[in-house]
């Protein structure tokens, strides 16, 4: 049958050794590449990284430097220290507090129920921090400072006279010094200084209780903002 074909087909059809050997590398060739693709290709265990949780990171680690660590304070380790205070004036329960280190006067007020309806906290720093031992004066007058030495007039006169840093003196305030105690205006300050003059000044300050216009709650308001 294959003598019959034509001498051209006959040496198309025929098999050489060389055709053999480069589709013998292709094959090989196809075979690799399938092979890498397949290992390539193949399932791999991944390692799942483990879950850090919120409460596991120490304080120390996220703490900003300088910053105190958590129940050490100032006043020694696993303890707070304490100051005491004497909140006064127009508050709702005025007496001695005991307050944590580092409390500010907004601290005191509110351990002493709060400021009365109305009064008049401009003068107060709120924002303050309090020392052991101090007196919180809420509603008190803002005290002008003492004369400097050797200026104006001697003693008695001017409008600072008899003034000085705490309670204001019933016996050498002016009526408009009066005037700035809390619920207390122009009038009643004139009363004050008329009793004070009838009576040749004022021996204690359980005497205010006596001028005219003066009650209980107003005295217990002023009784520890002013002196004889």
């Amino acid at each position: 049958m294959r003598e019959r074909l034509p001498l051209w087909l006959q040496d198309r059809c025929e098999v050489r050794p060389r055709a053999v050997a480069a589709l013998g590398v292709v094959l090989l060739a196809a075979v690799g590449f399938a092979g890498q693709q397949y290992w390539s290709a193949r399932p791999r265990a991944v390692t799942v990284p483990a879950v850090v949780a919120p409460g596991a990171v120490p304080a120390a680690a996220t703490a900003p430097a300088g910053a105190p660590v958590a129940g050490v304070v100032a006043g020694g380790v696993g303890g707070a220290a304490r100051i005491v205070v004497d909140v006064g004036g127009k508050v709702r329960d005025p007496g001695v507090r005991r307050l944590p280190a580092g409390s500010r006067v907004e601290d005191a007020l509110a351990a002493a129920g709060g400021v009365r309806p109305g009064t008049d906290t401009t003068g107060l720093n709120r924002a303050r921090v309090l020392v052991d031992g101090e007196q919180v004066v809420v509603g008190a007058p803002a005290q002008p400072p003492p004369p400097a030495a050797g200026t104006g007039g001697g003693a008695g006169s001017g409008p600072g006279a008899g003034l000085g840093p705490g309670p204001l003196s019933l016996g050498s305030a002016t009526v408009a010094q009066l005037d700035g105690l809390p619920g207390v205006g122009p009038v009643l300050a004139q009363h004050i200084v008329d009793f004070r003059t009838a009576r040749g000044g004022f021996r204690s300050v359980e005497e205010l209780r006596q001028v005219d216009g003066i009650g209980e709650r107003r005295f217990a308001d002023l009784r520890t903002l002013v002196r004889p």
